[in-house]
This record gives C-alpha cells, sequence and structure tokens, in this order.
C-alpha cells in the first residue's frame, strides 16, 4: 500500500488518468516491485509545505463541524459531485503529502527491526513531542503497553505560541458584547496548518509499516484494550485492504459464568457474534462513544471526537472500519454473557459502500445512527433494505428523546436527543443481548477473504509461499493423536534425549570401585544413544522444516516461521484447551484433599493421575520451539556419532547451527536450556553461538536474565520493557531458558557493549515439579540463570512473605555460589503488584523489610555453602534505594478487558533505565566468553558441588593470555640484559671497564624497563577483561620487578666475576704482553736485518726456525710450567677423608653404573620389613621406592653439571676444592633423602658408589677444561701458538713491506678470533628471539610448549622418553627444547647461516668505521698509540681486542694512518671471506663457540616456572611463574597409574584420573602406610602437597593419556612390575582410540 501512496503523490493530477491508474494498482505488486523510489518533485512539495505557517486556532463545536459537512453535501447536490469530489481529491491529496512530511516519514518502509532495537529515543519520554517524531514514539509506547500512545503531548511551534499573545488590551470602557461576540477574523483554509490527529498518526505509522510492523503494532494495540483496523481503505484509490495477517497474533480469553467454562482462542479463528455499527449523514452524537460505553465505559476503546487531541483535521480514518472484542469474565455482571465483536465504520457510512456491504453482510446485529432524513434522502433506500432485512437492527436516532421501542420482530429504535448516557447503553445493551440470545450467524475473521471487494494482505507473494509451506507440513501431522505427534515426528528429542541427559547426570556423579570402569560404560551407554538418534533418522516433517528453512529468502523465511507457530497453534489449541480444563479440575480436587488433610489412598490415586495428566500435556505441547530443539538434537547425535556415512539429505548436518543463528539474528528467541529435559544441550547451543560469531563477529553483548517464581509477569515485564513477544498467559509458559538477541543503536556511544541479549527463564516453584525435585531443579536453574547473566532481574509478585522467603533463599544461595567461583553478576529486585506504590514511607518500610529478609537469607544460605557471610551486602555489590523497584499492578482493572495500567509502563521505563545505566558502567561478555560460561556454568551444575566443580573457562582463557604476555614482557628484559651483559663483556675484556654497579646496569635497562612497565599498565587498565585481570595485576608488577632486580644482580655478580678473573690474570697477562712485544721486536729487527740478502722461502723459514727456539727459551725461562693435574687422585684423597679409605678403595671396581641402575634393593637397610613374601620369592623395593631413589640420582647428577658449568676452569684452570664441593653435596643431598612409603636407610655404599660416579663425570669435564686453560696460559705453549703470527711479521719486513702494512696484517691477525667469538655471542641472542617468533613450540607459554612435547612424543612412540617426561618434566623439556634448536640451526632452510654471516659482516663494519674513525683523529698528531687507543674505544662494545699488545716502541715510525686504516680495510675483506667460507653449511655452526647458548636462554626463559607435581598423577602445574598466585593448576591430568600409583593391598596399577575421581563418593590414602581414607572430593584435607592443587572434575574423554596407557600397557606393567588387572582393568572402548584423536586431543585441552 505505501508504494501506492507514494506514486499516486506524485503522479499526474489530472482526473482523467485515474481510472488506468487505479486498473495499475489493483493489481496485486510483487514482492520485488516494493522498492520505494525518491522523487525530487516530492522533496521540493515538503520543503514548500513545510515552510508554511498557520495563524490561528482551530476551536470548532461539534454543531459547526456537523453544519459544515451538511453544507459540503448541499454544494454537491448543487454543483454537480463529480467537479467538487475532484476538487476534494486534490486538496485531501495535498493534505496529506503535508500530513507524511510533518510526521518525517521517509519514502522507506518502517521496519520491526528498526524499533526492536535499543535506542535513544526509547529511554525517553518524549513529552511534549516533535511532530517528526510522533510515530518512532507512538510506536515505542504502544510496544511498552503503553495506552497512552494515543494522546502523546505535541510540541507547539513557535508560530503557534503566537497566536496565544493578544494583539492589543482594552484599556477604554468599551461594550462588553462588541468584545465577546464579535467574530473573529477568516481563518485562509488553504494556507492553514491543522492540528495532527492522533488517529492520523496511528494510521500513517500502520500505512508506513512492513507487515511485520503491522502485526506488531495491532498485537499491541489490542494488548491496549484498542480497536485495530479491519478494513483500510487506500487513502487514494478504491481497493479496501483487509490486513488479515496482523490479526494472527492476537489471542483472547474469556469465560463464561453460566457455563463456569474459560476459553482461549487465536482471534482469527474465533466464531463470535458481530454487531456492526455505523451512521448515515452528519451526526451529532459519537458513535464511537455510544461504543465505549457500551464495552467499558472506563476505556476509550474506540477514539471519538471528544478524546483528548480530537481534532476535525482527520484525514485518515474516513472508511476505517475498526474491529474490538467483547471478552467476558465469567461474573454476574458481565455485560454479554460470551466474547461479541464490534465493528465501527468510521465516517458516512454512504460514502464507503464496499465497507457498507461488508459490514452488514458479515454482521449479526446491525446498529445505525441516523439523524432526521427526508423520505428522499438517497440512504433511507439502505435503511429501507436493513429494516426489511432478517437481522436485527437497531436505529439510534439523533433527534429523538423516546426510549428503547420495538418497531417490528429483531427491529429496535433508541432516541438519543437529552438523554443520559447510561441509560442509552443499558437500553441498547439490553437490547443487543436480547437478539444475541436469539440464534444468529456468527462472525469469524478468516471468511473475510471470500469477499472479492478487499485486497488480503496475506496474498503478497511471500506471505503466500510461506502459508503453502507451512501448510504442506502441517498436512503431515493430520489423523495422528496429539500425545503422540512429538514421539512420531520429533524422535530425537523424546525419551531418548531424556535417557541422554539421565545418563549425562549419572556421568558426572561417578559410583562404584572402578571410576573409570564406570565412566567408560555411562560414556558408552550415552554413545549407543547417540546412535539410536543418528539411526531415528530425519523424519519427513522435519527434513521439509529444515529444507525451507535453508532454501528460502529472508523475508519468505520469516514468514514461514510465524505461519508454522500459527498453524501449529491451530492444530494443538481446542485439544491443549481440553487437557488443561481436565488438569485444572483434577489439581482442584488434589487440593481439596490437601486442605482436608486427607492422606488416604485416594489422594495418592488422585496425585498419580494428576501427574500422567501433567505427562499427556507435556507431549501434546507442539510449538517451533521443538523443532528447534530436534534440529537440535539431530546436530548433536550427528556430530557425537563421527562415522564417515552420507546423510542422504538434501541439506548438510553441519549448516543446521547457521540457520537457528540467522533466526536469532532476525529476532526469534532460541532455546538455551530444554525445559522438559531440564537440561543444557551444549554441543549445539556453543554451535549456534559459533555461527552468530561468524554472522555478526564476536560482539560484546549485555547478558540480562529474569528470574522469579512461576506466573509472575516475568516475561510480560521484558516483553513491554523491550517490546518482545515471549510466549505469555496463565499457568505455565515459558519452559527451560530462552535468549534473544536485541541490537543497541549505534546511537548509544556510551555503552560499551553492541547486543543485549535477554534470557527469560520458566518460574521456580513450578506445579509440574511438585512433590519430585523441586528445590534442586530451582537451586540449579537460580544458579546457572545468574551466572549467565550480567544483571538478573529477581522478579517479586505480591506482598506474600512465605513467597518471598522461597525466592530469596534460592537468589541468595545461587549469587553465594557466584562469589565462591569469582563471577561479579548484578541484580536488580522489581516488586511487582504492590498497592499504593507512591507512598514513599511504605516503600521505604518495603526496603527496610526487604534488606532484612536478605539479610537473614544470606545467613541462612552462607551456613549450607559453608561460607563467610553475615549480609547481603557481603555477598553482591547491592544498594538497597536504587536496586529496588516496586511496579504498580499491571492491569487497569480486571481483565480480560482491563486495558494495561499506565503506570506499570512508567515503572517499566524506569527500570529500564536504570538497567542501562548499570549496563553502561559493564563491559559486557564477548558472544564467545558467553559460549564459555554455559559451559562452565552447566559443566559445574551437572556434578553435585557447584563450587568445587565450577572452571571458569573466562578466567582461565584470561590467565592463559596473561602468561603469554608475561612471557613476552619477561623476554623483553632478559634478551635486553643479554645484550647489556655481551657489550660489558667485551668491556672488561677490552679493559675499558673496572668495576661494574648495581645503578649503571639499571640505568641500562631503564629504557627497556620502562616500556614494559608501560605495556603492563596499559594491558592491565586498557583489556577488555581488566575487572578480571585486576586480581593478578600486583603479583605479575612485582614478579616483573624482582625479574628486573634478579636479572641486574645475576648480570652483576657474572661481570664482577669476570672482572675478578682478569685481575687476576693481570701479571700473567702482563707477562704475555711483554713476550709479545719483545718477539714483535726481534721479529722486525731480525726481517729488516735480512732485508737486502733476498732470501727465497726456505730460507726465510730456516733462518726464522733457528732464532725462534732461542727466543721462546729466553722468554720462558724464567717462569715456571704449569704443574700437571691428578683428578683422580684428589677424588681419592677427599673421598678418603669424607669415609673409610678402604670403603673407598673398595668400591673403585664396583661403582659403575649406578647411575642407570633401576633396582637399589642391595643398598638400603630395611628399618621395618617390607618385603611380600610369594612362595619362597622375596620382591624387594617397591616401584615407588625405587623411582623415588632413582629420582635422587638423577637430581645428583644434574646438579653435578651445573656445578661443573659455574666453574671457570677454562679461564681460571681447576682446583681441588672444586671436588671436595661436589662431593659434600651429594652427601648432604642422600642425607635429607626422605622415604616415599616404606621406612629404610642408605648403606654407606650407595653415598660412596653415588660420589665416585658423578666426582668422575665431573673429573673428565674439569680435565678438558683445565687444558684449555693451559693452552691459553702456559708460557711454552701459548708462545708456539704465536709462532706463524710472528713469522709474518719478520716475513713482511724482509720483503720490504712499510711498519704500517705490518703492524695492520698483525692486528688483523689479531681481530679474527674476537670477531668470529663476538659474532657467535650475538648470533645467540639473535637466534634465541628469532626462534621464539618461528618455532610454534616457542610461541606461545609453557602450556604451549608441553602440547608440542607431548605431540612430540606421540609421533615418536619412545616408552623411554615418555617416561622421561613423567619423571623428570624438567629434563625433558630442556632435552626438547635443545634438540629443537639444534634442528633449527641445523635444517636446510635454517636463517642461522645468513644471521652468522650477517653478524659478521656488522662486525667488519663496525671495525672498518673504528679504524676511519681513528685515521681522521690522529692524522695531525701521528702517534701511532693514540691511533690503537682510538681503534680500540670504538671496538669496545662491539668485541674483545687487546690493544696493550700491540702498543710500544716498536711502531712508532709508523706516519702512514692511510696505508695503515687501508691494510686493516684489506685483511678484513680476507678474514670474512675465510669466515664466510668456512659456514657454507649449518652443520658448520659449533654449538661450543657460543659463551652462551640459544638453547641455554631459551631453557632459562621457558624453565624458570612452575614445577610442582600434581601429588597424584604427577602432572606438572602450568604456570609461568614459580611462586605464583593461588593454586597450582594443569588444564589436564592424567591416569594415577601411569607414575606407578596402585590399589590398596593389590598388585593392579589404578586406572583412576585425578578429575574424575574427585567427583566420585571414592576415598584414597594420602600415603602407604596411612590407615586414614580421604575422600577424593575432599582431597584438599589430605594434606599440604594436596591442599596446594585445584583438581576440579572433568568427565572429558581426555583420548591423549587413554591411547598411551593402552599403547605402552605392557611397556607401564613390565617397568612398574604391576599389573592393569582386577580394580583396574582397562575399558574397551579406551582401546578405540587412535593416535590421530590422542593427537586432536592436544589443541582442545592445551
Amino acid at each position: 500500500m505505501l508504494k501506492s501512496v507514494w506514486s499516486y503523490l506524485t503522479s499526474n493530477p489530472d482526473p482523467k488518468n485515474q481510472d488506468d491508474k487505479r486498473e495499475t494498482h489493483a493489481q496485486e505488486p510483487e514482492p520485488e516491485e516494493r522498492e520505494e523510489k525518491s522523487n525530487e518533485s516530492i522533496q521540493k512539495t515538503n520543503i514548500k509545505n513545510q515552510k508554511r505557517k498557520s495563524i490561528g486556532e482551530n476551536n470548532i463545536h461539534v454543531q459547526e463541524y456537523d453544519k459544515q459537512e451538511e453544507d459540503n453535501r448541499v454544494k454537491c447536490e448543487a454543483l454537480g459531485e463529480e467537479s467538487v469530489q475532484s476538487e476534494d481529491k486534490d486538496k485531501i491529496k495535498q493534505q496529506i503529502k503535508l500530513l507524511f512530511s510533518r510526521l518525517n516519514l521517509s519514502l522507506i518502509q518502517l521496519n520491526s527491526q528498526d524499533f526492536l532495537q535499543v535506542t535513544p529515543a526509547m529511554l525517553q519520554r518524549h513529552e511534549p513531542c516533535e511532530e517528526k517524531d510522533l510515530v518512532q514514539t507512538f510506536i515505542q509506547q504502544l510496544l511498552m503497553m503503553d495506552y497512552r500512545a494515543r494522546y502523546i503531548q505535541i510540541k507547539q511551534r513557535k508560530d503557534e505560541l503566537k497566536r496565544h499573545r493578544t494583539k492589543g488590551l482594552d484599556t477604554g470602557q468599551s461594550d462588553a458584547f462588541d468584545h465577546i461576540f464579535s467574530r473573529s477574523v477568516p481563518v485562509d483554509e488553504v494556507n492553514k496548518i491543522h492540528p495532527l490527529h492522533p488517529m492520523d498518526i496511528q494510521m500513517a505509522a500502520f500505512l508506513h509499516a512492513d507487515y511485520f510492523l503491522r502485526q506488531l503494532i495491532v498485537t499491541k494495540l489490542s494488548q491496549c484494550q484498542y480497536a485495530v483496523p479491519l478494513l483500510v481503505p487506500n487513502p487514494f484509490y478504491k481497493k479496501i485492504e483487509f490486513p488479515l495477517w496482523t490479526f494472527r497474533q492476537i489471542k483472547k480469553s474469556w469465560k463464561l459464568y453460566e457455563k463456569k467454562e474459560s476459553k482461549s482462542q487465536a482471534i482469527y479463528q474465533a466464531e463470535t457474534p458481530m454487531v456492526g455499527f455505523f451512521r448515515f449523514s452528519a451526526v451529532s452524537t459519537s458513535k464511537s462513544q455510544i461504543m465505549n460505553n457500551l464495552i467499558n465505559e472506563r476505556h476509550e476503546t474506540f477514539f471519538h471526537r471528544h478524546c483528548r487531541g480530537s481534532s476535525k483535521s482527520r484525514l485518515l480514518m474516513d472508511g476505517v472500519v475498526e474491529i474490538a472484542w467483547y471478552c467476558p469474565s465469567g461474573e454476574k455482571m458481565d455485560k454479554f454473557t460470551d466474547c461479541v465483536a464490534f465493528c465501527n465504520l468510521h465516517g458516512d457510512a454512504q460514502a464507503h459502500e464496499t465497507q457498507l456491504k461488508f459490514l452488514t453482510e458479515e454482521s449479526s446485529i446491525n446498529v445505525v445512527i441516523l439523524p432526521h432524513l427526508d423520505r428522499s434522502h438517497r440512504s433511507m433506500t439502505i435503511v429501507e433494505e436493513l429494516y426489511n432485512n432478517s437481522k436485527p437492527l437497531i436505529c439510534l436516532l439523533t433527534e429523538d428523546e423516546s426510549v428503547v421501542t420495538e418497531m417490528r420482530r429483531g427491529k429496535y429504535k433508541i432516541g438519543l436527543k437529552d438523554r443520559n448516557k447510561f441509560d442509552i447503553s443499558e437500553e441498547l445493551r439490553r437490547t443487543i443481548n436480547e437478539c444475541l440470545s436469539k440464534t444468529m450467524s456468527k462472525f469469524k475473521l478468516s471468511n473475510m477473504v471470500k469477499h472479492s471487494e478487499v485486497k488480503v494482505d496475506e496474498n503478497d507473494k511471500d506471505c503466500k509461499r510461506a502459508r503453502e509451506m507451512a501448510k504442506q507440513m502441517t498436512t503431515l501431522l493430520e489423523n495422528n493423536e496429539l500425545s503422540k505427534i512429538k514421539e512420531t515426528f520429533l524422535p530425537c528429542q523424546g525419551k531418548l534425549w531424556h535417557d541422554w541427559c539421565q545418563k549425562n547426570k549419572e556421568l558426572h556423579r561417578p559410583q562404584g570401585n572402578n571410576i573409570e570402569m564406570h565412566n567408560s560404560q555411562k560414556q558408552m551407554e550415552m554413545f549407543q544413544i547417540r546412535e539410536k538418534q543418528k539411526e531415528s533418522g530425519v523424519t519427513m516433517f522435519m527434513k521439509m522444516f529444515i529444507e525451507k528453512l535453508d532454501s528460502s529468502r529472508d523475508n519468505e523465511k520469516l514468514y514461514f516461521i510465524r505461519w508454522l507457530g500459527f498453524l501449529l497453534d491451530e492444530y494443538t489449541s481446542e485439544d491443549l484447551l481440553a487437557l488443561h480444563h481436565k488438569y485444572d479440575q483434577k489439581w482442584s480436587k488434589v487440593l481439596d484433599l490437601k486442605k482436608k488433610h486427607d492422606k488416604s489412598e485416594q489422594l495418592k490415586e488422585e496425585q498419580t493421575q494428576l501427574e500422567k495428566m501433567s505427562e499427556k500435556l507435556n507431549e501434546a505441547t507442539f510449538g517451533l520451539e521443538h523443532l528447534l530443539r530436534e534440529i537440535g538434537q539431530i546436530y548433536e547425535s550427528h556430530e557425537s556419532v563421527k562415522k564417515n556415512k552420507a546423510t542422504g539429505y538434501q541439506f548438510s548436518v553441519t549448516s543446521l547451527p547457521r540457520l537457528a543463528a540467522e533466526l536469532m539474528v532476525s529476532g526469534y528467541p532460541m532455546e538455551l536450556m530444554d525445559g522438559d529435559a531440564a537440561h543444557v544441550p551444549l554441543i549445539w547451543v556453543k554451535a549456534v553461538l559459533d555461527e552468530l560469531i561468524k554472522i555478526l563477529g564476536d560482539q560484546r553483548v549485555f547478558v540480562l536474565s529474569v528470574l522469579g517464581i512461576q506466573s509472575t509477569g516475568k516475561s510480560t515485564l521484558l516483553n513491554a520493557m523491550f517490546g518482545l513477544q515471549f510466549a505469555v498467559s496463565a499457568g505455565r509458559c515459558t519452559r527451560g531458558a530462552f535468549m534473544q538477541l536485541i541490537k543497541v543503536s549505534e546511537e548509544l556511544k556510551y555503552l560499551k557493549f553492541e547486543y543485549l541479549l535477554i534470557v527469560d527463564t520458566e518460574g521456580l516453584r513450578a506445579l509440574e515439579l511438585a512433590g519430585t525435585s523441586t528445590r534442586h531443579h530451582d537451586n540449579e536453574m537460580a544458579t546457572f540463570v545468574v551466572g549467565v547473566g550480567n544483571m538478573t532481574l529477581i522478579n517479586i509478585f505480591g506482598e506474600n512473605p512465605a513467597e518471598m522467603q522461597d525466592i530469596l533463599q534460592i537468589v541468595v544461595q545461587a549469587f553465594l555460589r557466584m562469589k565462591k567461583v569469582r563471577l561479579t553478576p548484578s541484580c536488580m529486585f522489581v516488586h511487582q503488584n504492590v498497592g499504593d506504590i507512591t507512598a514513599g514511607e511504605k516503600n521505604m518500610v518495603g526496603k527496610r523489610r526487604l534488606q532484612e529478609k536478605l539479610d537473614e537469607m544470606t545467613e541462612l544460605a552462607a551456613k549450607e555453602e559453608v561460607c563467610d557471610a553475615e549480609c547481603f551486602s557481603d555477598v553482591i555489590k547491592f544498594d538497597i534505594k536504587s536496586d529496588v523497584r516496586y511496579f504498580a499492578q499491571l492491569w487497569e482493572g480486571s481483565p480480560p478487558m482491563a486495558p494495561p495500567n499506565p503506570c506499570y509502563s512508567e515503572n517499566v521505563q524506569e527500570l529500564k533505565k536504570a538497567i542501562l545505566s548499570h549496563a553502561s558502567e559493564s563491559n559486557g561478555v564477548t558472544l564467545a566468553q558467553f559460549r564459555d560460561r554455559i559451559g562452565d556454568l552447566w559443566n559445574a551444575l551437572m556434578n553435585e558441588n557447584f563450587v568445587f566443580s565450577f572452571k571458569n573457562t573466562l578466567e582461565i582463557a584470561v590467565y592463559r593470555k596473561l602468561e603469554e604476555e608475561y612471557a613476552k614482557w619477561t623476554w623483553s628484559l632478559r634478551s635486553a640484559m643479554l645484550k647489556i651483559e655481551d657489550k660489558l663483556h667485551n668491556r672488561i675484556n677490552n679493559r675499558q671497564l673496572h668495576k661494574v654497579e648495581s645503578r649503571d646496569l639499571e640505568q641500562e635497562m631503564s629504557k627497556i624497563n620502562e616500556e614494559v612497565k608501560m605495556s603492563m599498565k596499559q594491558y592491565f587498565e586498557e583489556h577488555g577483561e581488566k575487572d578480571i585481570l585486576i586480581q593478578w595485576r600486583m603479583k605479575f608488577q612485582e614478579k616483573i620487578k624482582d625479574l628486573h632486580g634478579e636479572l641486574v644482580r645475576d648480570a652483576k655478580r657474572k661481570l664482577d666475576n669476570l672482572i675478578c678473573q682478569k685481575e687476576a690474570l693481570n701479571k700473567l697477562d702482563g707477562e704475555k704482553t711483554l713476550h709479545e712485544r719483545k718477539l714483535f721486536k726481534k721479529s722486525k729487527e731480525l726481517g729488516l736485518s735480512l732485508k737486502q740478502k733476498h732470501l727465497d722461502e726456505n730460507e726465510l723459514k730456516t733462518q726464522f726456525d733457528e732464532v725462534w727456539g732461542k727466543w721462546v727459551s729466553e722468554l720462558a725461562g724464567d717462569v715456571r710450567p704449569h704443574k700437571d693435574i691428578n683428578i683422580v687422585n684428589d677424588i681419592l684423597k677427599i673421598l678418603g677423608e669424607i669415609y673409610e679409605d678402604t670403603l673407598v678403595c673398595d668400591r673403585l671396581n664396583k661403582f659403575e653404573g649406578i647411575i642407570q641402575m633401576t633396582d637399589f634393593s642391595i643398598y638400603v637397610n630395611p628399618i621395618k620389613t617390607f618385603g611380600i613374601r610369594l612362595g619362597t620369592k622375596l620382591f624387594g623395593l617397591p616401584s615407588e621406592e625405587q623411582q623415588s631413589i632413582n629420582n635422587l640420582v638423577q637430581s645428583i647428577v644434574r646438579e653435578t653439571e651445573n656445578q661443573v658449568k659455574s666453574k671457570s676452569v677454562a679461564k681460571m684452570g681447576y682446583n681441588k676444592s672444586y671436588i671436595q664441593e661436589i662431593a659434600q653435596s651429594v652427601k648432604t643431598n642422600v642425607g635429607n633423602h626422605k622415604c616415599f612409603h616404606l621406612q629404610y636407610e642408605f648403606k654407606k655404599e650407595f653415598t660412596v658408589d653415588l660420589t665416585l660416579s658423578v666426582c668422575r663425570l665431573a673429573g673428565m669435564k674439569f680435565a678438558e677444561l683445565h687444558q684449555m686453560f693451559r693452552e691459553a696460559n702456559d708460557p711454552l705453549i701459548y708462545l708456539e701458538k704465536k709462532k706463524p703470527e710472528y713469522y709474518s711479521v719478520f716475513q713482511g719486513f724482509c720483503r720490504g713491506a712499510t711498519s704500517a702494512a705490518v703492524f695492520g696484517t698483525l692486528i688483523c691477525n689479531e681481530l679474527k678470533e674476537p670477531i668470529l667469538q663476538s659474532v657467535y655471542n650475538k648470533t645467540a641472542y639473535d637466534l634465541a628471539g628469532e626462534m621464539r617468533t618461528n618455532i610454534p613450540a616457542f610461541k606461545g607459554n609453557r602450556s604451549n610448549l608441553e602440547k608440542h612435547i607431548l605431540k612430540t612424543l606421540a609421533e615418536e612412540e619412545d616408552f623411554d622418553k615418555f617416561i622421561e617426561y613423567i619423571r623428570f618434566p624438567r629434563d625433558h623439556f630442556e632435552d626438547f627444547i635443545k634438540t629443537q634448536v639444534e634442528a633449527y640451526i641445523t635444517s636446510e632452510n635454517s636463517s642461522a647461516l645468513a644471521m652468522v654471516r650477517a653478524n659478521i659482516k656488522h662486525k667488519k663494519n663496525s671495525i672498518i668505521k673504528a679504524a676511519e674513525t681513528a685515521t681522521a683523529q690522529v692524522l695531525s698528531k701521528r702517534d701511532v698509540n693514540m691511533w690503537l687507543e682510538v681503534f680500540s674505544y670504538g671496538l669496545k662494545d662491539e668485541l674483545e681486542f687487546n690493544k696493550e699488545r700491540l702498543t710500544g716502541d716498536s711502531c712508532q715510525d709508523i706516519t702512514d694512518f692511510e696505508l695503515l686504516e687501508e691494510v686493516v680495510k684489506k685483511g678484513l675483506r680476507h678474514i670474512t671471506e675465510d669466515l664466510n667460507k668456512g659456514l657454507t653449511n649449518p652443520s658448520d655452526i659449533k654449538m661450543t663457540m657460543f659463551r652462551k647458548s640459544p638453547d641455554e636462554i631459551l631453557i632459562e626463559h621457558f624453565c624458570k616456572c612452575c614445577w610442582v607435581q600434581c601429588p597424584f598423577c604427577k602432572v606438572v602445574c602450568v604456570n609461568t611463574m614459580e611462586d605464583h598466585p593461588g593454586d597450582h593448576i594443569a588444564p589436564f591430568h592424567r591416569n594415577t597409574g601411569m607414575r606407578g600409583m596402585i590399589y590398596r593391598d593389590t598388585n593392579n596399577l589404578s586406572l583412576s584420573f585425578c578429575t574424575s575421581a574427585v567427583a566420585s563418593d571414592r576415598s584414597f590414602y594420602p600415603s602407604h602406610d596411612s590407615d586414614n581414607k580421604v575422600l577424593w572430593r575432599e582431597y584438599r584435607t589430605a594434606g599440604p602437597k594436596h591442599a596446594s592443587w585445584c583438581i576440579t572434575p572433568d568427565l572429558s574423554e581426555l583420548p591423549y593419556w587413554k591411547w598411551f596407557v593402552c599403547r605402552f600397557q605392557d611397556d607401564l606393567e613390565a617397568y612398574y612390575d604391576r599389573t592393569f588387572k582386577g580394580c583396574g582393568t582397562i575399558p574397551d572402548n579406551w582401546r578405540s582410540f587412535t593416535k590421530e584423536e590422542a593427537l586432536e586431543s592436544l589443541d582442545k585441552y592445551l
């Protein structure tokens, strides 16, 4: 219709063309043709019309209005009707154009989605309101069920305000008559702008709305007890529209007094009498007002001329037929005994023939209002026909004073003139009731489509097609018993689904001796149920439903969903109503028996029957939610049963979540919790939310949930607040929980989320659950709803103390649980149906009582939850003054005819503002976080102890991300300190630095330290989850501060040691320098002396060799050679001092092999008898003790290796005190060893053998390092190594080279090794940084590293490596890092070579720059020592360069420093070429060359973390910090038998996983010799080791370790000498897990 209106407005107004245009627009418009086009002429006209101003006020009396209409009629007769109509049409067209322009109605249709979102307009009460905002405000208020939407006050225009100003006051003694009765200046009707009529606003909104918004508007009008449009004439064409679609959602309920029968029906199905009202000609009495008095004198059902805002400028109502229904309440005072429809034709019926014809044909009774008419009046022809018709006729005569008179059978007249309106209403009501008492025709809305004169909106192509699709589906339901329908057509959600839910609950509460066998059995049973679900397949009904959803266009899909809902309701409503009636009767009977305290068999029988009827009611309920639930179960069964079989459907099962997500986006509520099974289908819900994230992005939402007792108006409250359409009616409505998205307008930028997500829930204390598990179910529901919401509305109805206490106790307990699991939702209390809510004192008293009750309930709940809380404010942030809202009663009077209370709407508006005010302080949650929160809450609720079982996935994820950031921060500090150490190391070696202060190091680190601090500050303050992060901020800041201090201290210690070493070697270095200067001088002198002899190479070499030995002997003659060391003698001597010599000597040939030994029985003496005798065989130490001793041995070996590394033997030489230190350390560690279970002591042989073994290992390494020391510092060895260097000096001078050339060559020789060493040093930390970026295992935190370790272990399938990982996790981590680093460096595609070459080039450039700088600075002074000084200073941070050996008098003759520079540059080219040639393959990189290798750097970074192991399964805590805040945690635990745990008094390895055991009622013994059992769920009470671990129940499959146990069962049994038998028998389904599934599971858990 909208297109028709605007196309006419922009068309040529020539009347000659109208007929053609009417024919065109009479055709049914195609959906594709509905796009509206902009028109320049319209815009120009609108601008002109908006500029017009009016003077004067339209305040004409009713009589003047009537007279004007009569005058117009006379004019038409006198001048000719056609010309007058033509003029009127043009005038009306312009007025309507102006109306639409004033209302700011664009050419685009109004869409329901535009109003079902949170906008600024929704939060404001637009009174007075600008004209341009009237339509929006009208619809918004209507959606809130505020019937005052019709009476919006319009803000006066400036030009109208001027009219109220006086032109001038009369100051003289003039005549009163002249002033009072003088005629006003005539108004310019052409340019006058009339006031907007309220019904024009309503009809303009209706005409511009799309069909879905029209339906919403009409539904809300009906809820407001207003009449709704039945026939709507197009303002410009002859076609009349019948908006049948808009009636489809209206339901009416009424009660018959005499029959005591209740009825509830969709109004389009209802067959009721219909009373039609219309008038002929202009009348002085308001027809609509008479009808209001007849139906409900307290409410203006039909708008009439005396209503607020009415004016004569009505443009869009003439010819509109409105309809309203009277619904009796079952009381004696009812005006009519049954439901009656009342139709009202607006305007002169004579001018609207089509509407009149419809009305008179469809009505049961005709009521016509007549002025005094002449016999010749053309209206009399119609009156005559009505009079002679068989239908009752009631004539209301405006000029007659008579009472009701029956003129003939069924024909009445009633006078209206000068009569009391009450008397008129009573007479009219009695007359109508008298007519209705006789048999007569019934009116049904759906039958109106037979009228060809009217255009039915449901003939729209999309609507029609959708209806046909829905009908095809419902046809399949025919001839099926209603209670069997779900079982037949929705097989997946019936018994199978309910059985699965029950098994799932049993799974989460394991029982029996073998927990894993119990769990496996339950998982197998659940799997079998899923298989049955899948085998049951998709019924034709569901197949059609899915295919229609998948293939339909958006608009068609929305129609289809609505149509299917309507048709399903139509199909089930009659039977359901009968079942509800029977249920109510049975319930009443049970209540009567209970009141009599009757405990007989009859009561039990009646209660049993009531339960059966409740089940039958549930089975017969069949709606769209059940279809979507079935889709969810189809999806879950297919996801759970992963078989590569084609489904045979025309749709993909994996696309089902997308269909549901698209419905959510379109505004359809989605089931969150299945109310029938009382279960959350997690797989389905998560999949739908995942698809929603794909469609919308991971948007932030504010989750608002509602909680309250059954039938207290929760859904009604949400509907009124946000214009939603959650199901509402008396009794049980919402089952389970539903979620619905509401978009937040971009104009509300202060809100930090894009959507509101509303969660509507079933009521607490459900009658259906009475007598079973009501309290438990309510606690579950309350905990879930409170936990899932950012805010929860607690809905309390009435002032019944018992009801209040029930809900408050449940609510407080739910919030107490949230506090214990560190969730912080907020809440508001909505106290509905309170009497005098305006009384402030009464409200304060009520709030005080509520506060007292909350505190009382908190105290009770705290005892039950074992929590320290004394008042409600201890549990949650709560302000009794602002967080409690009192609501007026919903209805203004008694239903079903009572309209909603306007005060209720105001309360809703205030509540909405308060909610959004709270919400503005919240960040909400992302959809992904909401998805995870649902899983966390539900998984915890499945277990008996919610708080113990709750695992906050969001908090865990946030902490993991924080750990990743922490790894980046620590790496920034560590890598910065590595660079500083390298730089200062060079300075010390270059004798440019002699003392290191902590403040100097801090100054060097200050920049990066500040950057890390700033990064931390931004992360904690700007992160989306800063409210969660705040709990760890202080600890992480302290850890970064401690790390910074530790790095500074460690660096200072290392550098101080280096300075001490340099100082200790000063004398030796001085001697070396002196010797080298002498050798240089001698070589130079010898070369110069032989310069003129022109000797060949052999002769030169002979000459040099002859003198070299003599020179070295002379120089080294006064230096004592280094003594040889005998480490073996040192070991024997030191151990002989600690232990007995004879014992040490005796063990010399027997100690070997102790490090590889696995059975240590020969090394211990028992304090208690611990052998287990089986026949004649005596078993030694149990495996736990063997493993404990092995751990001791390996830890001593590792400690020894670290001690060896810490000694600077290569720099300072060997000292026998090192052996003494190692021996003492072994003795101390063995003495401190504690028995694992049994009491025993070590023999002396154990300590001696172990000490001999580790000392021998250390001695071998010391000998190797000491040899390096000798080579570097023994004069003879050192000088002998220098021979080639000085031969080249000698050779150079012999060949006639200048001092500068020889000196430059010597400098290059001195630089070659330092260049290579400095390149390796720099490459080490460069490579470590690159590997952290490029190697997946090193990219994240410690958990990520562990995931890659486990993947590698599984791929290699090496049992020994698995055992190393289980027993010595830190060693395995370090080995893994070393392996990865070596593989990275030596791989074909490694970048290590390129990095080394780049660093060689960097060092070369640094040396060239230093040479150029030195040359530039000494050109004027010509001092070679100064050149060396500047040159050396330029290299102080880059590499080690000892200038002392080159300074002296030997080269003072150098004057050509440019030549020196060139020689150095040339020599450098040769050096770098040689170095690069030696590095052609990755394998050429020597790991031993790194001062600190990349693997050591990465080990230090990754392994400085928590290594505490679980007391049960030995899994390592995954926290990145060593002394982290909170408990130790691990993402998933292992089978306890893997570490050798057994069942008491058996030889059977344990099968339990810690995470499943803690969910059971089983017990364990804290130690081998303990007789006290501890419940698994109370494991923290077993001791300090247990108390520090957080192990939450997790019944996941954990394929990785189940695969490991099955794959290596024989190896494990052989290793521990135990078996997986008896209680430890491995379930069969464990063996079904493949390695691929095991590897896939790691991505899920780590």
